[in-house]
């Protein structure tokens, strides 16, 4: 098979060739799915990468802020990026020093398993059993009522998830529907008292990035039901994908 015939485009129309022997991921979900899949692959990733739990490679700072000194000390052939997790300006950076970066940008479910279907074909991986898993554990549609919810991501200020987000699109697959999901803005910044005034059924509160817990989070929406839920099932599109219905379903009951 000839190179040009191996071609393949990352999430944005990128162009990429060739199977890459050295990468760094500057995504936690992406990192957990090279690691559990090809480890071999895998040798940076960022501080927070928590998964898998022993994952044991050069760390190269945050998602946000990553130190692109400690990135191309890995001495990467490729690396993976996701456009709203990583700056643009890191990106062309590490293109400009002759590194190519694989971006990705998944806002549904059925885009985050076909994203990582190229993803690994990128790779030169074989599409991993547990991808699989995932596609099927999502297929069933949600056969139960629906319920309206606030899903807060940050407070001070509050900061809820907005239109065209993947974890709306999980949580639309869990029957459960984001009341700002019309928003232009993906992440809309409202006053607690307008997320009231929308009278959600539901408020759903992930533990990450704003960590949640029964005692800072709850107390402010007078009562309204709130549900604690796993923010790497709600968030991360990776291994987790194939445990997470599971998971939130229970959460969320």
């Amino acid at each position: 098979m000839t190179s040009a015939a191996r071609v393949l485009r990352d999430d944005l129309g990128e162009p990429h060739d060739g199977a890459p022997r050295r990468v760094v991921s500057l995504v936690p979900s992406l990192t957990e799915a090279v690691a559990v899949t090809a480890p071999e692959l895998l040798v940076g990733a960022t501080d927070w990468c928590s998964h898998p739990a022993d994952l044991d490679v050069p760390r190269v700072g945050g998602t946000k802020y990553p130190k692109l000194d400690r990135v191309l000390a890995c001495e990467p052939d490729l690396v993976l990026a996701n456009a709203e997790e990583n700056r643009r300006e890191d990106v062309a950076a590490l293109r400009e020093s002759g590194v190519p970066v694989w971006v990705t940008y998944p806002r549904t479910l059925d885009e985050a398993f076909a994203s990582l279907g190229r993803m690994f074909a990128a790779l030169g991986v074989s599409r991993p059993g547990w991808l699989d898993a995932a596609a099927a554990a999502w297929a069933a549609p949600h056969g139960g009522a629906r319920r309206r919810a606030a899903v807060p991501v940050w407070r001070r200020p509050w900061v809820v998830l907005g239109g065209d987000t993947f974890a709306g699109d999980v949580l639309r697959a869990l029957g459960v529907d984001n009341i700002y999901g019309d928003s232009a803005e993906r992440y809309p910044r409202p006053a607690l008292d307008e997320i009231l005034q929308r009278r959600p059924d539901l408020v759903v509160l992930p533990d990450e990035p704003y960590r949640f817990t029964a005692d800072d989070g709850p107390e402010a929406f007078g009562g309204v039901p709130c549900a604690l839920v796993s923010g790497r099932h709600l968030t991360w599109y990776g291994p987790s994908l194939a445990e997470a219905r599971t998971v939130l379903e229970r959460q969320l009951a």
